[in-house]
């Protein structure tokens, strides 16, 4: 078997794949791995930003932190879009209607157009407001003001691309996708330094050794870089790139998801479905995006090593829990379409089987991380006043990382089925009401300890909340609104609630 072949089959397309009949486990992993990659390739993205800046100066890394609240505000508004897309499309096409599926992927198309460039216009005009509002100082607020300037100005790839994704996610194409962000990885990692650094002292060549073509080049070209400006083209220029080809696919039509541009034209109607989906779902980044700030403030009023810790155990966190949000995104389409085919018992079980699932895999994950937390702290950190408190923090937290799979699993089946507000709320009664409360009261009670305990009792809460909501039932009512000409006969074919 050759490589492309052992490619493809773990890596199976939805032509490969039926969401809404016979085996469940097969399916939602196939169409979770390839979610992990594309998030595993996300992760290098910013890496590569990350480190190329770090070398560049330190004003331009301090600049990248204080651009990333600007963009992850950004990415909030984008994700209601994309969520919104990918439930209409996921719904439409389980219910096999793949016109209304066609017409809502344009539709998401045409307002996430919309809805960047009027936000890239805000943002250029006012981003130096905002960085004057983040208390940015004079060395490192310029270039603040440069990196977001060309980002607002190609705000469109960054939504599109997110879009495409969303979009071919609700199809039950995730594979299309992977190969498509790992070009636009690759390639940005790539320009990343020589858009930075130029042909001038490039790092890039010293490592490659490469210092004569590098001495070459910049005799022929003159090219000395543009700094953070200059990582910022990269960025945006690799997303735009990645957009072209995804359009392309959605164009043609001949991977799942087809667009028109005839039906591009904004329809209120739709807009309203967007705004009913979508809002909820931007609200819940941004209010997770608020909790991690105050958090911060919390952990700001201990030395510096707790910080340091702090930033250990969530980095750990986040790679740990690429699976659970790679699950979930899977669960989501699998609700949606098996909804829209009217089968709602087979929904359901998608959820208990996923949120099984992500409780053994992440607590046996937890585990290891308990047993090895001290040499896993030792990677981050030679300070051992730092290994010491991430060490506990890995250790108190470590058993419950299972809750956090489930919560995701069943936060998955809520967009699914369209009840964005429903993981909104869950995600805000999880972070805004148990963690943070907790964190901060319990941290003056019992020192650091107490702030490391507030993860573990919210991730508890947060996965009992969510399987006791989802047990409720309400997310079965009609899917969406029936009275909306973007849901045409989707409502029409739920028949049961205990069908298979």
């Amino acid at each position: 078997m050759g490589i492309r072949d052992s490619i493809d089959s773990l890596f199976r397309g939805p032509e490969a794949l039926d969401l809404t009949s016979g085996d469940i486990g097969w399916p939602l992993f196939s169409l979770s791995l390839p979610i992990i990659v594309q998030n595993l390739f996300q992760v290098l993205y910013n890496l590569a930003d990350t480190f190329w800046l770090g070398r560049h100066s330190t004003e331009a890394l301090s600049a990248i932190t204080f651009a990333f609240p600007i963009v992850f505000l950004m990415i909030s508004l984008a994700l209601g879009i994309s969520v919104a897309g990918s439930v209409l499309v996921a719904q439409h096409t389980g219910a096999g209607n793949d016109e209304r599926a066609a017409y809502a992927a344009s539709q998401t198309v045409a307002y996430a157009a919309v809805i960047s460039i009027v936000l890239g216009v805000l943002g250029y005009v006012f981003v130096d407001d905002i960085t004057a509002l983040l208390g940015v100082n004079e060395t490192v607020a310029p270039l603040v003001v440069e990196y977001m300037r060309v980002y607002a100005v190609g705000l469109f790839a960054v939504f599109g691309f997110a879009v495409f994704l969303a979009l071919m996610r609700g199809y039950g194409d995730t594979v299309t996708p992977m190969y498509v962000m790992a070009g636009s990885v690759i390639l940005n990692i790539v320009l990343d330094p020589i858009l930075i650094f130029g042909f001038d002292a490039n790092p890039l060549f010293g490592v490659l050794g490469l210092g004569g073509l590098e001495t070459a080049a910049l005799e022929a070209t003159g090219f000395t870089g543009w700094g953070i400006g200059g990582a910022a083209i990269a960025t945006v220029g690799t997303r735009a790139l990645a957009l072209a080809v995804g359009l392309a696919i959605m164009f043609r039509g001949n991977r799942g998801v087809r667009i028109r541009l005839s039906e591009m034209v904004p329809d209120p109607l739709f807009g309203r479905t967007i705004l009913n989906i979508g809002l909820p779902a931007s609200v819940e980044g941004a209010a997770r995006s608020l909790s991690i700030t105050l958090l911060l403030v919390v952990v700001a009023t201990f030395p510096n090593a707790v910080s340091g810790a702090y930033g250990i155990g969530t980095r750990v966190f986040s790679v740990i829990f690429l699976p659970a949000l790679a699950v979930s995104q899977g669960i989501e389409t699998m609700t949606g379409q098996n909804i829209g085919a009217g089968k709602v018992g087979r929904a359901a079980e998608t959820n208990h089987f996923g949120a099984r699932t992500m409780l053994v895999v992440l607590t046996v994950g937890g585990g290891l991380i308990v047993l090895a937390a001290r040499p896993i702290a030792g990677i981050f950190s030679p300070d051992p006043a730092v290994v010491d408190h991430a060490t506990t923090f890995l250790r108190v937290t470590g058993l419950t990382f299972g809750f956090i799979g489930v919560m995701r699993a069943y936060t998955g089946g809520f967009r699914g089925s369209g009840h964005t507000t429903i993981a909104a709320a869950i995600s805000l009664v999880t972070l805004g009401f148990v963690r943070l409360p907790v964190a901060w009261i319990a941290s003056s009670t019992f020192d650091v300890i107490g702030l490391w305990i507030a993860f573990p009792i919210s991730n508890v809460v947060g996965g009992i909340v969510a399987y006791l909501w989802f047990e409720r039932g309400t997310w079965r009512d009609g899917t969406l609104t029936a009275d909306d000409p973007s849901l045409e006969g989707v409502g029409s074919n739920v028949v049961s609630t205990d069908d298979d």
